[in-house]
């Protein structure tokens, strides 16, 4: 079966790929291991179950759906919420992104007459694949604390945390052996060699989980007709948003703006056009393709 893309391996961060390897029931184990080093859970404070709360419907609506969504949702043996999301593309809203879908899992904690001792705790996971956040970490924590104290917590049903794979790339003394988060980077890294995500496969049975997944789902026709589909939707949506961005700094110019403030702003929508255009070349799509989406032209090579 040929379905005109480069035998390379496929992103796993891409959205519908990471919903169907981590985000269906039979999941579980994968995702487990991707939680425990996510969360830093060791020993006898590992995780060993979690419930995958919502299998998503991959239909047509779904898959042209040009919104925002969260790729999956989960639970605890504790009743802890998790929701987990992947984002390849800077919106320049990530703060405030994380912040809605964290408050929305909080807020349905709760039911009509029930007392608000019974919300539970939330933990919003995004992994990120631009840079965010001025700081060198690659994974940084967010938490309530009163500003003079920091010791002081408020309280602990508040947690955030947001994975870097911009700063991943960029980090030098990466701990594969000793550290299961840079394990599971190694493998979410589309750039990774080969060689590499064999190695860490060997490492954690839980990746090896998740690529076999993978490779099962890569290989089914329909499955790559649907990414196919979500990936257009998701292409559509970023390049409106350009378009957007450009349709303001064209309103500016007839305003007046200085040419040099207009041309800076145009320099950055052309440099985000250009992460489209390598990411989508990346996961194999054709030079006519690209170019009908982001109006550039990629060289082969």
């Amino acid at each position: 079966m040929s379905s005109g893309r480069s035998p390379a391996r496929q992103d796993p961060l891409s959205n519908y790929f990471f919903i169907k390897v981590f985000g269906e029931k039979g999941d579980e184990g994968q995702l487990l291991g991707f939680l425990n080093a996510a969360l830093d859970r060791t020993g006898d404070d590992r995780l060993v179950s979690v419930e995958i709360l919502e299998n998503k419907t991959f239909s047509a609506e779904f898959l042209g759906d040009k919104a925002s969504i969260l790729d999956l949702r989960a639970e605890l043996q504790d009743g802890t919420r998790i929701g987990v999301e992947v984002q390849l593309s800077n919106l320049k809203n990530m703060d405030r992104r994380s912040l809605y879908y964290w408050s929305r899992e909080y807020a349905a904690g709760i039911k009509e007459g029930q007392d608000y001792a019974s919300l539970v705790k939330v933990i919003a996971i995004n992994i990120v694949d631009f840079d965010f956040l001025e700081t060198d970490n690659i994974h940084t924590i967010f938490d309530l604390r009163e500003r003079k104290e920091p010791e002081l917590v408020l309280t602990d049903v508040l947690e955030i945390h947001f994975i870097n794979m911009v700063k991943w790339r960029k980090l030098v003394g990466k701990d594969i052996e000793g550290d299961t988060l840079h394990q599971w980077m190694v493998y979410f890294d589309r750039t990774s060699p080969p060689e590499l995500v064999e190695e860490v496969k060997k490492m954690n049975p839980a990746i090896q989980m998740a690529d076999e997944r993978m490779v099962y789902v890569t290989g089914d026709a329909e499955a790559i007709r649907a990414y196919e589909m979500r990936q257009m939707a998701i292409y559509d949506m970023n390049t409106r948003f350009h378009e957007a961005k450009i349709e303001g700094i064209e309103e500016g110019k007839a305003e007046g703006l200085a040419e040099g403030m207009v041309q800076g702003k145009a320099d950055g929508i052309a440099e985000n056009n250009l992460e489209i255009a390598r990411k989508m070349k990346a996961m194999g799509d054709s030079a006519e393709r690209i170019h009908a989406i982001t109006g550039l032209y990629l060289e082969e090579n």
